[in-house]
């Protein structure tokens, strides 16, 4: 993969419990507590984007937490690839919760 036709994806872009002064990249309507890679690299799979997943990289504002990173091919801009892959994780994560049985069924 090329680095001019690549993005750099660290979880901390989707996290909710990060400012975006310290590198939350998404609003806080998309975003999840603590994202992890496989939940990242699974929502690219939805996408069909090429990746490849480096675990041992830490985000470098927060070097000593090893979150590890995601190279990704470019096909939109960064930011509207950003929204996209973090309306999928919050999507996996309510379906996941849905059939842990914890979300609660609305009230008419």
């Amino acid at each position: 993969m090329k680095k001019e036709k690549s993005i750099i994806i660290w979880p901390i872009y989707f996290n909710l419990k990060v400012s975006r002064r310290k590198g939350r990249k998404v609003p806080r309507g998309i975003a999840v507590e603590d994202p992890k890679l496989e939940e990242i690299s699974e929502a690219l799979k939805k996408l069909k984007l090429k990746f490849i997943v480096e675990e041992e990289k830490a985000y470098p504002r927060m070097w000593w937490r090893e979150k590890g990173r995601i190279i990704v091919e470019k096909t939109n801009s960064k930011n509207k690839m950003l929204k996209e892959i973090a309306k999928i994780i919050k999507n996996i994560r309510l379906a996941r919760e849905h059939q842990r049985g914890r979300v609660k069924a609305k009230r008419r």
